[in-house]
C-alpha cells in the first residue's frame, strides 16, 4: 500500500509497545500527516548511545505525500528527534507557542533554524492541512501547553490525546473543561487514540496544585542547604518551587542547562512572571545554608547532570552533612540503579533525602483509570486505540475501555498499518518500523553492524594480532588485548596466544584469507579456554 485511498489510516512508527519515541502517522485521500517525532534514551542494549529515534523509512519513501508534522507538546519523547530527522522530511511543523519555542531552541543549537519551518498555532485553534481538519485542545500534563489533536476527515473523527491527565489546579495553563470535552463528544468521536502509561493505576494522577503543601513542609523542615530535583520541563512544578523558596525565606539558585532553557522559553511566552530572581552558584555558597534552595537537574541519575556532580563533589554547589535533597520526581523504570548510586553517595555525606514515598511531593502527568473512564464518558468514542505504553499497558487500557462500555478496542504495535475507516477497524499491513541511533554525530540503524560489533566488544573484549612473514614463513608476532578478563598471568596468556599464532602461521600453505582465519581462530581459542569469552579478534599480516 503506497498511498492512502478513500480511507483513514493510522500507523505508529514509534511509541506503541514502548514508552517514548512517539511518532504517529495518519493517512487520508493520498496524503499523510505526522503527530509528534520523539526520541527514547539509550540503555544497556545500545552501548555508548544516548539517543534512539524512530526509523522513518516508510514515510521518507512517501515524503512527497507528507503534508506536516503536528506536535502535541514539548517533551523529548515527542519532539526530540526533530533536529535530526525533520529537515529531510521538508514539511512545516505546527505547534503551540511554548512547544514551538522549545523546538526553535533545539533547531538553533544544531544550526537548522532556517531549514525547518515552524507554524505557531494558538491554543484551541482550528486549521486545515490538506484533507485533515485539525483542532488542538489543551489538556493538563507535566509540561505547558499539551494539546490533544482532534482530527476531522471525510471518513471519521479521531481524538488523539497525546500525553494527558485531568487536573483542576494545574498551576499554569487552562486545560479544557469537562463541559468542553463533552461538547467534542456531542459532535461525535469515532476513534480515541489514547495514552496508556498509567492504565494499571486504580487512582487518579493527582493535582499539580496539591503539591505545594508537601513541598513547603519538606523544604520548611530542612535545617541546612536544600536541593530540589525535578523534571526540568515541568514549568508548573518550577512555579511551585519558586513560591516555596519565597515562603521559606530562601534565595533561589538554578543548576542545569535544561532548567535555564525551560525557564527562558516559558518566560518568553508569558509564563512564570512571578518566578523569583535567582542567585548564581558563588552567591548560593556564600549565603547561610538555611537561606538557600537550589533547583537542580539530575533526578533520574543522569551522570552529567547537576545533582550527580554535586553528589560526586565536582559541582560548584557543595553539599554538607545535614543538607537535604528533595526528589520531586518519580523513578522512571530503568533508572533505579543510577538514582540509587546518587542516593548512596548523598547518604555517605550524611545528606538527607526525601522522595515521593515519604512526602506528597510528586504527581504523575498521565491518567489513571478514573481519568480514563471520565474521558470515555465525555467523548463516547466508538473505538479506543491504545498507544504510549508497553504491550501490557495497552492491553490493560483496551480491557478497561471495553469494561467501561466503549464498543470496541484495537491493539496495534509499531509498524501495524491500521485502517480506521470505512468499515470495522483492522490491521491491513505490516510495515518496517525500526530504530535509529545517534552515535556521536552519526545516525545509524539500531540493528546495523556498528552497534552489533560494539555489543560484542562490550561483552567479550578485543584482541589484535600482528603476524610478520618473510617469504611466506613465520618470523614474529605481537598481540595486544583490551577488555579480556585476564588480570593475573598476563605474560603466560600472551605467550600461549603467540604460540597459537605461530602454529597457525606455520601450517600447510594456504591463501591469505584462510591464513588470517586460521590465526584468528587459534588465538581466540586460547582466549576462550582461559576466560570462557569469545573476544573480537583482528589479524594483520605483514610481509617483509
Amino acid at each position: 500500500m503506497t498511498t492512502p485511498g478513500k480511507e483513514l489510516l493510522f500507523l505508529a512508527l514509534g511509541g506503541s509497545g514502548e514508552i517514548g519515541m512517539n511518532a504517529n502517522l495518519y493517512g487520508c485521500d493520498g496524503k499523510w500527516i505526522m503527530l509528534d517525532l520523539g526520541v527514547t534514551f539509550g540503555s544497556q542494549d545500545y552501548p555508548g548511545i544516548d539517543i534512539v529515534m524512530p526509523d522513518l523509512e516508510f514515510i521518507e519513501d512517501r515524503k512527497d505525500d507528507l503534508l506536516a508534522i503536528v506536535l502535541t507538546h514539548g517533551h523529548e519523547d515527542h519532539i526530540g528527534a526533530i533536529p535530526y530527522l525533520a529537515a529531510d522530511l521538508g514539511v512545516p511543523l505546527y505547534a503551540n507557542r511554548f512547544t514551538a519555542g522549545l523546538i526553535a531552541h533545539k533547531l538553533a543549537e544544531e544550526g537548522l533554524e532556517k531549514e525547518v519551518e515552524i507554524k505557531v498555532v494558538d491554543i484551541d485553534d482550528r486549521f486545515q492541512i490538506g484533507p485533515f481538519g485539525i483542532r488542538l485542545i489543551p489538556l493538563a500534563h507535566s509540561i505547558l501547553e499539551m494539546s490533544a489533536a482532534v482530527i476531522d476527515t471525510p471518513y471519521g473523527r479521531v481524538f488523539h490525546t497525546g500525553d494527558w491527565k485531568l487536573d483542576e489546579e494545574p498551576v499554569l495553563g487552562v486545560p479544557a473543561t469537562a463541559a468542553a470535552l463533552a461538547a467534542v463528544g456531542d459532535e461525535g468521536v469515532d476513534v480515541l487514540v489514547c495514552d496508556s502509561t498509567n492504565a494499571f493505576n486504580a487512582e487518579a494522577s493527582g493535582s499539580e496544585g496539591g503539591l505545594r503543601d508537601g513541598l513547603l513542609k519538606a523544604v520548611g523542615e530542612a535545617k541546612g542547604r536544600v536541593v530540589v530535583t525535578t523534571f526540568a520541563s515541568n514549568a508548573a512544578r518550577l512555579a511551585t518551587l519558586g513560591a516555596v523558596a519565597k515562603a521559606t525565606g530562601r534565595s533561589l539558585c538554578v543548576a542545569g542547562r535544561s532548567l535555564d532553557r525551560i525557564l527562558g522559553v516559558a518566560r518568553s511566552v508569558g509564563y512564570l512572571k512571578d518566578f523569583p530572581p535567582t542567585v548564581d552558584f558563588d552567591e548560593a555558597m556564600r549565603l547561610p545554608r538555611d537561606k538557600v534552595m537550589v533547583i537542580a537537574t539530575g533526578g533520574q541519575g543522569e551522570p552529567r547532570a547537576a545533582l550527580a556532580r554535586m553528589a560526586a563533589d565536582s559541582h560548584q554547589i557543595k553539599l554538607e552533612p545535614g543538607d537535604t535533597v528533595v526528589f520531586s520526581s518519580k523513578q522512571i523504570p530503568g533508572n533505579e540503579v543510577a538514582i540509587g548510586r546518587i542516593m548512596n553517595q548523598l547518604a555517605a555525606k550524611d545528606v538527607l533525602t526525601v522522595t515521593e514515598k515519604q512526602a506528597h511531593i510528586h504527581v504523575s502527568g498521565h491518567p489513571g483509570q478514573p481519568e480514563l473512564a471520565a474521558l470515555y464518558g465525555w467523548l463516547r468514542p466508538k473505538l479506543v486505540v491504545p498507544v504510549h505504553g508497553e504491550i501490557r499497558h495497552m492491553h490493560e487500557q483496551a480491557r478497561f475501555a471495553l469494561e467501561k462500555g466503549v464498543p470496541d478496542a484495537l491493539i496495534q504495535e509499531n509498524g501495524d498499518l491500521v485502517r480506521l475507516a470505512p468499515g470495522p477497524a483492522r490491521i491491513v499491513e505490516r510495515v518496517r518500523a525500526g530504530r535509529l541511533i545517534l552515535d556521536g554525530d552519526v545516525i545509524l540503524p539500531a540493528d546495523g553492524e556498528t552497534i552489533n560489533e560494539r555489543r560484542k566488544l562490550a561483552l567479550h573484549g578485543q584482541i589484535s594480532v600482528a603476524v610478520v612473514l618473510s617469504g611466506g614463513k613465520f618470523v614474529d608476532s605481537g598481540i595486544q588485548y583490551r577488555g579480556v578478563p585476564v588480570e593475573d598471568d598476563r605474560e603466560t596468556f600472551l605467550e600461549e596466544m603467540n604460540e597459537a599464532a605461530e602454529q597457525a602461521a606455520t601450517g600447510k600453505a594456504r591463501d591469505r584469507d584462510a591464513l588470517k582465519e586460521a590465526i584468528r581462530l587459534g588465538v581466540r581459542r586460547v582466549a576462550t579456554d582461559w576466560t570462557g569469552k569469545k573476544p573480537v579478534t583482528d589479524v594483520l599480516i605483514v610481509d617483509i
